[in-house]
């Protein structure tokens, strides 16, 4: 998900009243949760334990819990806000520990107006609120340390989880403090630390989830038991769209293992004691669908209409000078047309969801993406207030965007209140595909005017596509509202907004990466025509990013060989306004030795995209052979991310997001015939295998500026970077995605 913030003020419907099981919780100087802090004394009702706000938690062990309300889905999240609070207050890294955030008002994402991940805003949304909250419990533990000798506390110091006293070389563990803490007012307009004092941001520390994964001990929401739980599978429509019209459950019901099979929202559900008993007997329900307008939908025929689309004027969506009167007084015009397919998000962990609905509450354990979503359509379906709904998040086994929606948290808050038992709904693979919120198709139209120099001076690009961000409005809406407010005001206000919102951002949104290209021309024209098929779309990993990069950067190439310039030095140019950029690009150039020759057979392609001021540049080296085979040898990444928590983390997550954006380039796509997506599991949709990936070199532009985000920025880069690498080995451009041996040989 990406976040585009609404153009409200959301923190007057906050209503912080955090209570932490045992403790009372007095807020720090954040505005999140400052309401919450009168500057009274801070309390504990367990002996033993201090919490000073929603974020820290200190026991007489010494150990340090850190409440982190972002979901970990392989990014290393737990960790690296783990990070950010064990430096302001001085922890041992070894006494750290880390637990999901439970769901309260005081743990919503501000770039999304509710508690959810994506966008890469976890590290950027946190970084000043975290470190105030360990910075003001560091110097409460401090004026403890001292009231308890009797000093002032100007003469203590904090380090390494305890308070010295200097002159007399006295110290006390924070564990012992936790009590004489817990009577004194929180500190308030604490300084922070300067960058050059940092001790643990900027270190490669160990990621704190890696231990319990190694051993199995790591609760993913496919391990979720509960007693009494049945598991369900769901058939759900062979067209996207179509109605169900009838169903035969007689053979399926004598089958062993079988409790119940019923209608959902979304489709026919099998409710089973065990999953394979679920799934055989969801093989032997007879059901008739209505399919509907989009039966004989297919790529052709979407692509077909797309052709015909791209050939009007679209909505402006940015207009600089007049392209249109500078293209005909250019010396050289050209053209290209650029197209991308439908992509799966191939979570390995598919779509799953517990719930237990009862008369007095909801319990949800789910691998999500989006708890504030999940919270409003459990409340929904069950008719209890959002107090009454408690989300339980484990670890997710990828999320990519795909688990930012939550049809399957509905099907199986369904499933439970109807059947009066605690039920896991568990998608086969074959049903996580065909029925994915896939990466939006797309189709692209470039235009660039150049001067009697080769210089780019009118560029215009019209891209056509379904609006990805439509059903994430659907989902945010209601859940961004007030808690307070009834139900039906809810439902009618949400669905009065819907169709607004939707006007005012799912544009805006689904070109992104295509607006902010940071390109200096004089003559610049952006035009958007939205088109949705009938194909389930929603957020991808970098979002309509990866889509526009692809476009842009593959042109860019294009008008540099039609200047007779080289690629880089034409970016280089371009971006004279964007120092972020230039330096990223400057760096990946130099660390890649772009001035000098490749090895023999080796040929080298550049791009650079900015992913919600995160710029990374790529340069990616590679061969093709006779029969067009392409082959990557090394990608080398500059990335320009503001401070860095964790320098090994960056390099780990640009690496998986290469290896994520390389399937998309080389191996895979979805296609849609008779109304729904082809391929069905990872035979027919194959992933990047790891003899298949590149040597990756990670480069970081060194700042002290806030952090950006990480997660995302690594995928739009990377199918231009090879794309152009191909045209520089065979002087064919590809402008399709993906790139196949067969469409090399026919260009």
């Amino acid at each position: 998900m990406s976040p585009t913030p609404l153009d409200m003020e959301r923190r007057e419907f906050l209503q912080v009243s955090f209570i932490a099981g045992i403790g009372l919780v007095v807020g720090c100087s954040s505005p999140r949760y400052a309401a919450a802090s009168s500057g009274a004394a801070s309390t504990t009702k367990t002996a033993g334990e201090l919490i000073p706000n929603p974020w820290i938690r200190i026991d007489k062990s010494g150990t340090v819990t850190v409440v982190v309300n972002h979901s970990e889905m392989g990014q290393g999240i737990f960790s690296a806000l783990a990070m950010i609070v064990a430096e302001e207050l001085e922890a041992d890294w070894s006494k750290i520990r880390t637990e999901m955030a439970s769901m309260d008002p005081v743990y919503v994402n501000p770039a999304f107006g509710v508690q959810a991940t994506g966008g890469s805003t976890s590290v950027r949304t946190s970084w000043d609120e975290l470190r105030k909250a360990g910075a003001a419990t560091r110097e409460l533990l401090i004026s403890a340390a001292a009231s308890t000798w009797g000093v002032p506390p100007r003469e203590c110091r904090a380090e390494n989880g305890k308070v010295n006293h200097q002159a007399s070389g006295r110290s006390i563990p924070y564990g012992d403090l936790v009590e004489k803490a817990a009577t004194m007012p929180i500190p308030k307009n604490v300084p922070l630390k300067e960058h050059y004092d940092f001790k643990i941001i900027g270190k490669s520390m160990p990621r704190l989830d890696t231990l319990e994964k190694v051993e199995g001990r790591a609760v993913f929401g496919i391990d979720v038991r509960q007693k009494d739980l049945l598991i369900a599978t769901i058939l759900h429509p062979p067209v996207y769209g179509a109605r169900l019209k009838s169903f035969d459950p007689a053979r399926a019901k004598t089958m062993p293992g079988v409790r119940h099979i019923l209608p959902v929202s979304t489709g026919i559900a099998v409710v089973a004691e065990r999953f394979w008993q679920a799934k055989k007997a969801s093989e032997a329900v007879h059901v008739e669908w209505d399919l509907g307008q989009n039966a004989n939908l297919d790529s052709e025929s979407i692509r077909a209409r797309w052709v015909e689309l791209a050939k009007q004027s679209g909505k402006n969506m940015l207009s600089e000078g007049n392209v249109d009167a500078a293209m005909k007084s250019t010396a050289k015009t050209i053209e290209a047309v650029y197209e991308l397919p439908f992509q799966a998000h191939g979570c390995p962990e598919p779509m799953n969801c517990t719930a237990s609905v009862r008369e007095d509450g909801c319990d949800i354990w789910v691998p999500v993406q989006n708890q504030g979503g999940a919270q409003e359509v459990a409340a929904a379906i069950t008719g209890l207030d959002l107090d009454r709904v408690r989300v339980h998040t484990t670890f997710l086994g990828g999320g990519f965007g795909r688990r930012g929606d939550v049809d399957f948290v509905v099907e199986a808050v369904e499933l439970s209140k109807a059947v009066k038992a605690p039920v896991k709904v568990i998608w086969t693979r074959e049903e996580d595909i065909w029925h994915d919120h896939f990466r939006p198709a797309s189709y692209h139209v470039l235009r660039a005017g150049l001067d009697s120099t080769g210089m780019p001076v009118a560029f215009h690009h019209r891209s056509v596509s379904p609006a990805w961000m439509n059903n994430t409005i659907e989902i945010l809406a209601p859940a961004i509202m007030p808690r307070w407010l009834p139900r039906f005001m809810k439902n009618a206000v949400s669905s009065a907004a819907i169709p607004v919102v939707k006007y005012a951002m799912s544009a805006k949104s689904a070109c992104s990466g295509a607006i902010e290209m940071g390109y200096a021309f004089e003559h610049v024209s952006v035009e958007y025509i939205e088109d949705d098929p009938g194909v389930p779309t929603g957020a991808w990993r970098s979002v309509a990013n990866s889509r526009h990069a692809f476009a842009v950067e593959s042109f860019i190439d294009e008008i540099a060989v039609a200047g007779g310039k080289d690629p880089f030095e034409l970016r280089l140019h371009l971006l004279r306004n964007s120092p972020k950029r230039r330096d990223a690009l400057k760096l990946a150039a130099e660390k890649a030795e772009w001035e000098k020759k490749p090895p023999a057979g080796v040929y080298r392609g550049i791009s650079v995209h900015d992913f919600h001021d995160t710029p990374a540049a790529m340069v990616a080296e590679v061969s093709v052979d006779k029969s067009g085979q392409v082959k990557v040898h090394r990608v080398i990444c500059a990335v320009h991310c503001g401070t860095v928590i964790n320098p090994r983390n960056v390099e780990v997550q640009i690496s998986g997001a290469i290896a994520f954006g390389l399937t998309a380039t080389l191996k895979s796509s979805i296609t849609i015939a008779k109304g729904r997506a082809e391929q069905s599991n990872f035979d027919d949709f194959p992933l990047l295998k790891l003899g298949e990936m590149p040597k990756v070199e990670v480069h970081i532009v060194p700042s002290t500026a806030a952090p950006t985000g990480i997660g995302e920025v690594g995928v739009p880069p990377i199918a231009p970077a090879i794309a152009n690498a191909v045209f520089a080995a065979t002087g064919k451009r590809v402008r399709k995605l993906p790139i196949t041996s067969q469409d090399i040989q026919k260009l």
